[in-house]
């Protein structure tokens, strides 16, 4: 885990992939339990620690998350989120390219818990829930494409569901499509920027960061150091 930013209201790390963002069956180390032990030991604090958990990631999916190490900064965060003025951007990798090489989506997902899958279904279903999102692709290499997404809401597999939509589902992605990846190369899907006004300061703060080497990524390089510097 890689702390990107800290001081007394909220803690930004990247999330490695495959972690879970709280603790799940497997009981694998998760991103909560993780947080709760850095600010235990660098703060040197007893007994339990306060995190406010604000958003997740599929456990698949790395990048930045924001947790609260105040209850007055996940309130005001959440507060944010729910009003839609956190900014949340993702880098995909796609089998294809769609038609339309910028697009707003929006469609009603389901979730089924038993399978741990999502689908797109009609408006009137009931627990239907509305997706909103838009995409750039920015970079395209033989049968693969680089987009960059802008989260408008935040529902679970989204960016996966959605995209899969278009016939370009993230590659690695088998559930919703997506062509197996080679042995020990994760689910090309990165939250890469967040941006957000600071709860206490109201600075607008953004964070960065950058998809692990190798492929996928390595393909289009140039083009995610670009705009994210």
């Amino acid at each position: 885990m890689e702390v990107i930013y800290e001081d007394n209201h909220i803690l930004v790390v990247v999330k490695p992939q495959n972690v879970p963002v709280m603790p799940d069956i497997t009981k694998d180390k998760d991103m909560v339990s993780l947080c709760k032990e850095y600010i235990k030991h660098t703060a040197q604090k007893p007994g339990n620690v306060y995190l406010g958990l604000l958003h997740r990631l599929d456990r698949p999916t790395g990048g930045v998350m924001v947790f609260a190490k105040t209850s007055k900064a996940a309130s005001r965060i959440s507060e944010a989120i729910r009003e839609g003025e956190v900014e949340k951007y993702y880098l995909a990798v796609l089998v294809g390219s769609p038609k339309e090489k910028h697009g707003r989506l929006t469609h009603y997902l389901l979730k089924d818990p038993k399978a741990n899958a999502v689908k797109i279904v009609p408006i009137a279903t009931e627990g239907a829930k509305k997706a909103m999102l838009e995409y750039w692709i920015i970079g395209e290499y033989n049968k693969i494409s680089l987009a960059k997404v802008k989260l408008i809401t935040g529902r679970p597999h989204q960016i996966r569901v959605q995209m899969s939509s278009l016939n370009t589902p993230i590659l690695g992605d088998v559930k919703y499509g997506g062509s197996m990846m080679p042995r020990g190369i994760n689910l090309a899907l990165w939250a890469s920027e967040l941006k957000f006004y600071h709860p206490v300061t109201k600075v607008k703060m953004s964070f960065r960061c950058y998809p692990p080497g190798g492929k996928p990524w390595e393909h289009f390089s140039g083009i995610i150091k670009s705009i994210l510097l």
